[in-house]
């Protein structure tokens, strides 16, 4: 025969065995409502010049830099990269879209702009650097002999020099009305800005070898695509 002992015994473990299979129940539902609201959170992107970008049909190239319309948020880039990819991405599995081509000129010149429509992207008026913090661009000028410049691109960081010559021609005369500056590039930097202080100057495109053969590239003033698209450096926020 139990004795009321027994039974409060009884009672206590039968009342501990139930609480826990109710936890147990409820953890999969915490969980699955964890997985959700993770899987619903998107990360914004920041894009600078000089960060690269990978367009579709597998193309590479690095941003010169970011420009505003008034209505919204461009980048600018080498015309020879724009004519021949329609879309943008941030990583090279092409997962994160930035924008889509909005002008291309090549040859004669060599630019080109996209239209930013990426959702949670920030593209401030300013160039990474690749070891000393991004770098503000407040406005653009344009490239004179002898000027101090630096150059960014992924491929081989930031290195600095002078202008040597302006309004030169690719060889072949592919591309008129250049700028060359006493550095070199590596592949991969294509694209990538020039600034002078916190001047946009222009940006890369071509290269004729790499560091280990030449010190001389060729840049694209940004003056001509900012006047072509409508567009300005300098602008305040992340557009």
């Amino acid at each position: 025969m139990s004795t009321m002992a027994d039974v409060r015994h009884i009672r206590a473990l039968c009342a501990a065995a139930l609480g826990l299979l109710l936890l147990v129940a409820a953890l999969p539902a915490a969980h699955a409502a964890g997985a959700g609201a993770g899987a619903g959170e998107r990360q914004s992107t920041v894009l600078r010049g000089g960060d690269a970008l990978y367009g579709s049909g597998g193309v590479r190239c690095t941003l010169g830099f970011n420009a505003t319309d008034g209505t919204g948020v461009h980048g600018i880039l080498p015309g020879h990269c724009g004519n021949v990819a329609d879309s943008w991405y941030a990583d090279p599995e092409r997962s994160v879209p930035v924008g889509r081509t909005s002008g291309a000129t090549f040859p004669g010149s060599d630019h080109a702009a996209i239209r930013y429509t990426g959702p949670d992207l920030e593209a401030p008026s300013e160039v990474t650097t690749y070891g000393d913090g991004p770098r503000r661009v407040e406005r653009a000028v344009e490239p004179r002999p002898g000027m101090p410049v630096c150059r960014s691109g992924p491929a081989s960081g930031r290195q600095c020099g002078t202008v040597t010559q302006v309004n030169v021609s690719l060889p072949g005369g592919l591309v008129d009305g250049l700028f060359t500056v006493d550095l070199c590039a590596e592949p991969g930097d294509d694209g990538g800005p020039v600034v002078s202080g916190d001047a946009a100057v222009g940006f890369l495109v071509h290269t004729p070898g790499d560091c280990g053969s030449t010190g001389t590239t060729y840049y694209q003033p940004v003056q001509e695509p900012l006047a072509a698209y409508g567009l300005e450096v300098g602008y305040g926020g992340t557009g």
